[in-house]
């Protein structure tokens, strides 16, 4: 008896999927292209006949869908963080004393925590994050900043080496992280047909990866032939210990249900039963002396491969281990990526600029003769400080060699004094700030040199620059240019009058109309309700990037409890040191930016719940705050909800009384909740209320409360 349509089509897809596992990520066919092509043709024909069998994961859904109009934005539900980098072996040896250190600071067992690492190359393309639920590929997304990433799921799925549903036995969500690339020969196979076509060629590879991710038509993405290497598993230990804000990449907690892997290795080796492509040039390493051994191995062999690779990435095998040691601000301590030495290049220097920025720091600048220099094209290079220069004896006139720091960040690595013209002069830092003329300082211990002048128009250019960047307020359209001409025409004197420009004042400037002013003025205002995480970002305190922004955030939800909160307590926040610490302690206390914070808060700023009643951060609620004890045993700790239109007091006036108290304000009634303060017209929340049995207040009963004798 012949199968039935749907029998056939279940026979079809389970054949080709298994042919496509073999072909893409065993390298060993099972069948020739000619059947293969056959049997997929059949599959095609029977899904347009009987479209209510098409599934998500049929070979014939890797592409089809129309152009994406665009990508959007979503928050990675773990991370991706960086890694850190280290240049040669001796860096290789600094890092894992440091880790060693860090090890023996937590009293770690390390003779029964495995030491060994796990060494992988490091593959030149661009991260994906891919999400599995139920064994199907749902979401696939960019690595964006980290934390943020652009869903491209329909161009994900046109990579034939990811899985669109997963094998073998597996959790209801799974998250895998990896490197999509493009191998050497499909590279100059599309470089040879972009340039028949009289089109501008791609620089490298990983150029080329990163632009065919971010094509709106999936088919122009399917002809390109991106490759994969997946080389981290996230099991559902992980998200969950995520949710409750632990992140940890590669950890997993045991699980009975499911296989849980206990190391990096055993990670590996699941994802490869899972169906993903592994990189085979994968090693594990007894110790440090195996580490160099490899990386020596494919420092030379590297050149070989089908494909490009930049470096060897080390990582500690244990998770346990992992766990322990945690991160830094930035990175995992448990992992590194070993780089290869960058592509060099000479170059003249023509001038030594100085930029100022938003910390007032002064960096020189190398302006060079344009070179060519890993895929793009290089004109200035960082000299970091004075002293590097002095180091380096650098002089304007000199051949410099120039690198790339980890292909990224162009820098002078040294100087050529045989090709030195006569009569340079050495470099000395100016003794005034460029930007506004006074004085700078070089503060004992420090190696920058900074301008201290707090109405420096370069310094409050780039506290503004910083304030609308993408990661803090994101507003959109406050370029460099604009920027300098509101500070120019001093239209602008902090981040705050930012909110008070209005469309006249900007139609005034260069090169704005009316209609980019309006736009403008609108994204200024919608930036206000920014979560508080970004604001505290976006205020350009020094040490505190996005992440350690996003941490103390968490731990202190609103603007009132950072500032209450002790050096100490800030310290204590996981990944925030004491550096970072006294930083937001002391910049919290500073009068000039006290001021700031009020006329933020005015503006309507968000910085969490509770921002206007705090003396430490408002001088004016010192009266009010005096009003009423500073804590109240029947209050602290108790969690409030404000229901409904009080007779006399007003909604935030009440949350100030509770929390200067020492309760907490939420806006929804749950089991947590102490007490309900209803007033007219009260709804669900009551109700809520009644039904689990919390305790309901009046205004009276709340005034009643909040002035029992301590």
């Amino acid at each position: 008896m012949p199968p039935t349509p749907s029998q056939r089509v279940s026979e079809l897809r389970q054949l080709l999927q298994n042919a496509s596992y073999a072909y893409y990520v065993l390298d060993n066919p099972v069948l020739e292209d000619a059947v293969y092509d056959r049997l997929y043709r059949e599959l095609q024909t029977l899904e347009t006949t009987y479209p209510e069998l098409i599934t998500p994961d049929s070979p014939t859904q890797r592409v089809g869908e129309n152009p994406a109009a665009q990508f959007y934005s979503v928050d990675h539900r773990i991370p991706l963080y960086s890694l850190e980098n280290a240049f040669d072996l001796q860096e290789l040896q600094q890092w894992q004393e440091r880790w060693l250190r860090q090890a023996k600071s937590l009293q770690l067992d390390l003779e029964n925590l495995s030491s060994e690492y796990v060494c992988e190359l490091k593959i030149d393309g661009s991260a994906l994050a891919l999400t599995y639920e139920n064994g199907l590929l749902v979401r696939g997304v960019t690595r964006g900043d980290g934390t943020r990433g652009e869903d491209i799921t329909q161009n994900v799925r046109t990579i034939r080496s990811i899985p669109l549903r997963l094998q073998g036995h597996f959790p209801p969500v799974v998250e895998v992280r990896g490197e999509a690339f493009l191998g050497l020969d499909v590279f100059q196979e599309l470089n040879q047909q972009r340039q028949a076509a009289g089109k501008e060629l791609f620089a490298n590879p990983r150029n080329a990866a990163a632009g065919t991710l971010r094509q709106l038509d999936a088919q122009a993405v399917a002809q390109r032939r991106l490759d994969f290497f997946a080389y981290t598993l996230h099991l559902p230990a992980d998200l969950e210990s995520n949710r409750s804000g632990n992140s940890s990449d590669n950890l997993s907690v045991s699980l009975p249900t499911y296989p849980q892997p206990t190391s990096q290795w055993e990670s590996l080796e699941l994802l490869r039963e899972f169906g993903f492509r592994v990189n085979p040039h994968r090693q594990l390493c007894a110790d440090l002396t195996a580490v160099a051994d490899y990386y020596q191995q494919w420092d030379r062999q590297r050149h070989e491969l089908a494909y490009m690779t930049d470096g060897v990435v080390v990582k500690l095998n244990s998770f346990a281990l992992q766990q322990n040691l945690g991160f830094t601000q930035k990175f995992p301590r448990w992992a590194i990526a070993l780089k290869y030495p960058a592509e060099e290049a000479p170059s003249i220097v023509r001038a030594i600029t100085i930029q100022v920025g938003r910390t007032g720091a002064l960096t020189p600048v190398a302006e060079l003769t344009p070179v060519a220099l890993a895929g793009t094209t290089v004109s200035r290079a960082t000299l970091h400080n004075a002293d590097r220069i002095a180091e380096l004896d650098l002089r304007v006139g000199d051949t410099a060699i120039v690198r790339k720091a980890g292909e990224i960040i162009p820098e002078v690595v040294r100087v050529l004094p045989e090709l030195r013209p006569e009569q340079t002069e050495v470099f000395v830092m100016p003794a005034h700030c460029p930007a506004c003329g006074e004085a700078v300082v070089k503060p004992k211990g420090e190696v920058v040199t900074r301008c201290v002048n707090s109405s420096c128009p370069a310094i409050l250019q780039g506290s503004i620059l910083h304030w609308v960047s993408r990661e803090a307020m994101d507003i959109r359209g406050l370029g460099d240019k604009l920027v300098q001409q509101l500070v120019t025409q001093k239209l602008v004197s902090s981040i705050a009058d930012l909110y008070f420009l209005t469309e006249t004042q900007l139609t005034n400037l260069d090169r704005l109309g009316q209609k980019s002013a309006s736009k403008l003025i609108t994204a200024i205002a919608q930036s206000k309700s920014k979560p508080w995480a970004r604001v505290l970002y976006g205020l350009g305190i020094r040490h505190v990037g996005s992440v350690n922004a996003a941490a103390i955030a968490q731990r202190f939800p609103n603007l009132d409890q950072l500032a209450a909160a002790t050096m100490m307590d800030i310290g204590e926040i996981y990944g925030i040191g004491d550096e970072i610490a006294q930083s937001v302690f002391t910049w919290l206390r500073v009068p000039t930016n006290q001021n700031l914070l009020d006329r933020l808060k005015d503006i309507g700023i968000n910085f969490g719940i509770n921002t206007s009643l705090d003396p430490a951060i408002n001088p004016d609620a010192k009266e009010s705050a005096n009003n009423f004890p500073p804590s109240n045993p029947e209050i602290t700790g108790k969690v409030f909800v404000i229901t409904g239109t009080l007779p006399s007091l007003k909604r935030l006036e009440t949350k100030e009384m509770i929390q200067a108290q020492g309760g907490k304000v939420t806006d929804s009634v749950s089991k947590k909740t102490d007490y309900v303060v209803v007033g007219a017209e009260a709804g669900s929340k009551l109700t809520k209320a009644q039904e689990l049995g919390i305790t309901c207040l009046s205004e009276a009963e709340l005034v009643k409360l909040l002035s029992i004798e301590t």
